[in-house]
């Protein structure tokens, strides 16, 4: 029988770690929309509810899919409410469902304020994070999540945050996209890169599986750089985006456990430093774009 979780085990359980996965690419798009002069704070605002509540949707909906699959059964990561028995996977279904029905709403509101036609690309979004681990064949477990993450917490979120604020988007939107986006997977990559021992024995191929433990330590430094080379890129733009290479002693911080072949709950600080990272660049490039 499960037992009842309480409200702070509920907090961990919604991966408040993740958040900057949803905040980060809502900053950037408004600075690639400020860089254009059509800045919009209640569409960004809106744009940010959607993120938010994409990402914990996301989370319980992982929590409750690997839960009943017995993926989490032995897991060296932070807490998981199923997999702990902490909470009831209908309990963590319905929380999955209330977070992203609340993101649907918001997504839809930002559409019709901007382009209708945004409402296909959110339900693609919400599908998205639902197929991760559910369904017959997660994509999640075929070695595709950091693809996905790429694309939804990447692409979509910066490039879709821009256009709804200044209808069109361009290839700074794209820079940003790419930088924010490349952070995003290699919180994943790292997250992985932990459960390698783990995820294989329960039937989750992920792509650090697929890859092993060196290549995907490479994997890991390769987009950590890549975040790196936008910074480069976006300086065409405008000089002042050389700011956002006070993000780089994160950068470093968070590669060291990686670089030094660190395992399990070691390279747990790697998904924070990551994600601190992906925060403070999105944030300095969005300033500097915003005030050239």
């Amino acid at each position: 029988m499960s037992q009842k979780a309480s409200f702070a085990q509920w907090i961990s359980g919604a991966r408040p770690r993740t958040l900057p996965n949803a905040i980060a690419p809502v900053i950037a798009g408004t600075g690639a929309a400020a860089w254009l002069g059509a800045a919009v704070w209640w569409k960004a605002l809106l744009a940010l509810t959607v993120a938010v509540a994409l990402i914990i949707g996301v989370n319980f909906a992982n929590d409750y899919s690997d839960g009943i699959r017995g993926t989490d059964d032995v897991r060296t990561g932070p807490l998981r409410l199923v997999g702990s028995r902490l909470a009831s996977p209908r309990a963590v279904l319905s929380a999955a469902v209330v977070a992203l029905s609340i993101g649907a709403l918001a997504g839809l509101a930002l559409a019709l304020v901007s382009a209708p036609w945004l409402v296909a690309v959110g339900a693609a979004c919400i599908a998205g994070a639902w197929l991760y681990t559910g369904g017959a064949k997660p994509y999640g477990y075929s070695g595709f999540g950091e693809v996905a993450v790429f694309v939804f917490f990447g692409l979509v979120a910066v490039l879709g945050t821009q256009y709804t604020q200044a209808l069109r988007v361009d290839w700074v939107g794209a820079a940003l996209a790419v930088g924010v986006g490349a952070l995003s997977s290699a919180v994943l990559v790292a997250n992985n890169l932990r459960d390698i021992d783990t995820d294989e024995p329960a039937g989750k191929i992920t792509l650090a599986v697929r890859l092993g433990d060196a290549r995907t330590r490479v994997l890991f430094q390769l987009l950590v750089a890549l975040t790196g080379a936008m910074t480069l890129a976006l300086m065409r733009a405008t000089p002042w985006a050389a700011i956002g290479l006070i993000a780089t002693p994160l950068a470093v911080r968070a590669i060291a456990p990686v670089r030094s072949r660190r395992g399990g709950a070691q390279l747990i600080p790697v998904l924070r430093d990551t994600g601190l990272t992906m925060l403070v660049w999105a944030a300095v490039e969005a300033v500097a774009l915003a005030y050239a």
